[in-house]
């Protein structure tokens, strides 16, 4: 199914994001956890692309496994800058083929070595390229930074571009991550007066682990609020600590979301179910009511 034509359907949104593990073995507990998460009936699913196209294969396999044998609807995350328009072509052509109807069109990283072949520059030009070859027979999603993009100059820089990608044929969004509210109604806002009115989904991220989400917040500029870093440098060498902490804190972000009127969540899982579903059973009945 497609995801622009079930947000328009759906109350309120649950969705998971996952990366494709390196190892058979990590294959299958990423399985595990998925079959977790499946009694939630999630609204769909996505999986993740590495970097300069590096988990090119792993990403088709894991987005398959999920199609074939599940019934969650699946997107692929798929970035431009390191393929040619015929590398691209080609992994749009195998989806189509796998019946994958849900794109996250994303610019992406540059490879290591630095030899980007650059076949689209930016995401917008991966979203003409989509509608050119394909019509509408893919649902395309985009990512949106409540906080500005690393490389954007400036908030008015990103609405605009942001604009843009909905002009060329993006139908709903998933934010970075977000620790403070703030930035997000802030943001939706400034959206509201440019007259976007897709689906914006916010993305929240439960922290498990100090340092690792210090270091994600630093490479994609999310704020975390002082008062949180205190608390958890505090208990950073016990990760249940961590844990309890990061989830309580994502409940009480997800409460003030929902009273705040947002449709939908976007649980950045790190392949994991346990927190998720912490988070999840605890705002049920929000959500539901």
């Amino acid at each position: 199914m497609k995801i622009g034509h079930i947000l328009k359907e759906t109350s309120f949104s649950i969705s998971f994001e996952f990366f494709p593990p390196k190892t058979p073995k990590g294959e299958e507990e990423l399985f595990n956890t998925i079959k977790k998460l499946e009694h939630i009936k999630p609204t769909f699913v996505s999986v993740t692309y590495g970097a300069g196209g590096s988990t090119r294969e792993r990403t088709q396999r894991v987005v398959t496994r999920i199609h074939r044998e599940t019934e969650i609807t699946v997107m692929a995350h798929l970035t431009c800058i390191a393929h040619t328009r015929d590398e691209l072509k080609e992994i749009l052509d195998y989806y189509k083929n796998e019946g994958i109807e849900n794109i996250l069109a994303l610019r992406g990283d540059p490879p290591k070595d630095g030899l980007a072949k650059q076949g689209c520059h930016h995401s917008t030009e991966l979203i003409d390229l989509i509608r050119y070859l394909y019509n509408n027979h893919f649902s395309i999603g985009v990512a949106s930074y409540p906080e500005g993009h690393p490389e954007s100059p400036n908030m008015e820089w990103e609405i605009r571009f942001f604009k843009l990608k909905v002009e060329k044929g993006a139908e709903f969004s998933i934010t970075q991550m977000f620790f403070d509210n703030t930035y997000f109604y802030r943001f939706m806002e400034e959206l509201g007066k440019a007259g976007i009115n897709i689906p914006v989904i916010p993305g929240i991220m439960p922290i498990t682990n100090f340092g690792q989400i210090v270091k994600f917040a630093s490479m994609c500029g999310a704020t975390i609020p002082q008062s949180l870093i205190d608390r958890l440098e505090k208990v950073k060498d016990d990760s249940k600590a961590v844990t309890d902490i990061g989830v309580e804190f994502a409940i009480k972000q997800c409460e003030d979301l929902i009273e705040n009127g947002v449709k939908g969540f976007h649980f950045y899982t790190l392949n994991k179910s346990d927190a998720t579903l912490r988070i999840y059973s605890a705002i049920r009945g929000l959500i539901n009511r």
